[in-house]
C-alpha cells in the first residue's frame, strides 16, 4: 500500500486472466462532518446520532470495496488484478484525483462506488462542471447625506444576475448561482459584491459558451452603471460517456444478472472522480452504493444494502470476462 497526499492506492495480484480491475470510493465527507456516529435504528436503518452528516457518501463505498475483496479472497475464489484508489478531496470539485499520478494506475476499466440507490444502478454519463465568481467593485458613500454619490455594488450584482438565466438553459445544460455577499453595514452605499455559481452540461463546449456569456453580459452591465468587475472562471470537471456495449458496461451487467439485481443504466448529473479516471484513459463508470439524503444530516443507508454491494464488488473482480 503507498500513501500520496492522503490518498491511498493497493494493487493485488489476482489468479485470473486479464487486465486490472480499479475500484473506488472517496473517503472525504462534507461538513458537519466531525464526530460522526453511526446509530442503528429498529426500523434498519442506520443514521447519524443527529448533529453531522451520517457520511455514508462515501463510506457505503469504502465499506463495500473492502468486504467485497475480503469475503472473495478468504472464500478462495480466483479473481482478477485489482487496483484499488482510495482519494480525498472528491466533494471539492474532484481535487484529490485531480493531482493525482495516473502513471501509477494499470487499470483501464473503474468501478467508482459513489451514487445514491439500493446496489445495482451505474452511471454512463456525467456533465462538465465549470465554476465562475462574478466581484463587482463600485463606490462607497454614506447612504442618509450622500447617496448619489456612490455606486451601489450591490445594485449592479443584482442587475447581472437579473439578465441570467438561471436553472435550465436547455435539457442538458443548467446554470445555478449559489453564494453572494456584500456590503458593510446598512448606512453604507456598498462598494463590493461578489457571487459564485456553477454551470454543468454533458455538452463541455456548451457549458464554455454559458461562461462566455455570463462574463460579457457581467462586463457590459458593470460598464452600463458605472463599476467595476472581475470574473474568474474553473473547469472543475470535464463530461463523459460510456457506452453500453463496452466491456465495463457489460461485466457489471452480467454481475447484476448473476446475483438477481435489476441492472439500471442512467446517466447523472453529478461528477465524481470517475471524470477524472475517463479523463486520463480509464473507462469508469459510477455505482449506486447505498447511500440516501447525501449533504444532510438526515442521511441514511441499510446494512442490507452494503451487504448487496459488497457481493456486487465480488462478483465484479471475480468474473472472467
Amino acid at each position: 500500500m503507498e500513501e500520496t497526499q492522503a490518498i491511498f492506492t493497493v494493487f493485488l495480484k489476482g489468479q485470473l486472466p486479464g487486465a486490472p480491475i480499479l475500484l473506488s470510493a472517496h473517503m472525504d465527507t462534507v461538513q458537519p462532518g466531525i464526530g460522526k456516529t453511526a446509530v442503528l435504528k429498529e426500523n434498519g436503518k442506520i443514521e447519524s446520532a443527529g448533529e453531522t452528516v451520517l457520511g455514508a457518501d462515501d463510506v457505503s463505498g469504502l465499506v463495500e470495496i473492502l468486504e467485497g475483496i475480503r469475503s472473495t479472497r478468504e472464500a478462495g475464489i480466483p479473481h482478477r488484478d485489482i487496483e484499488v484508489l482510495f482519494p480525498i478531496g472528491e466533494e471539492m470539485h474532484i481535487r484529490g484525483t485531480a493531482v493525482f499520478d495516473f502513471s501509477r494506475i494499470l487499470a483501464k476499466e473503474a468501478y467508482v462506488l459513489d451514487m445514491s440507490g439500493a446496489p445495482g444502478c451505474a452511471a454512463l454519463q456525467a456533465p462538465s462542471l465549470l465554476t465562475f465568481e462574478i466581484r463587482v467593485t463600485g463606490k462607497a458613500a454614506h447612504a442618509g447625506f450622500e447617496p448619489e454619490n456612490g455606486i451601489h455594488a450591490i445594485y449592479v450584482m443584482s442587475e447581472i444576475i437579473r439578465r441570467m438565466k438561471l436553472g435550465h438553459i436547455d435539457d442538458e445544460t443548467v446554470m445555478n448561482i449559489g453564494q453572494i455577499e456584500g456590503g458593510g453595514a446598512t448606512n453604507i452605499v456598498p462598494a463590493s459584491c461578489v457571487c459564485r455559481g456553477e454551470v454543468r452540461s454533458y455538452d463541455h463546449g456548451k457549458a464554455l459558451q454559458v461562461l462566455e456569456l455570463i462574463e460579457q453580459t457581467a462586463q457590459e452591465t458593470a460598464k452600463r452603471l458605472g463599476a467595476n468587475v472581475c470574473v474568474d472562471t474553473q473547469v472543475q470537471m470535464e463530461t463523459y460517456r460510456i457506452e453500453e456495449t463496452e466491456p465495463v458496461v457489460q461485466r457489471f451487467a452480467a454481475a447484476c444478472d448473476e446475483l438477481g439485481m435489476i441492472c439500471k443504466l442512467q446517466r447523472t448529473f453529478g461528477g465524481s472522480d470517475n471524470n477524472n479516471f475517463v479523463k486520463h484513459g480509464i473507462r469508469g463508470i459510477v455505482l449506486s452504493c447505498g447511500m440516501y439524503q447525501v449533504h444532510s444530516k438526515e442521511e441514511y443507508t441499510f446494512p442490507e444494502d452494503m451487504v448487496s454491494g459488497a457481493k456486487l464488488v465480488g462478483m465484479l473482480i471475480s468474473s472472467g470476462r
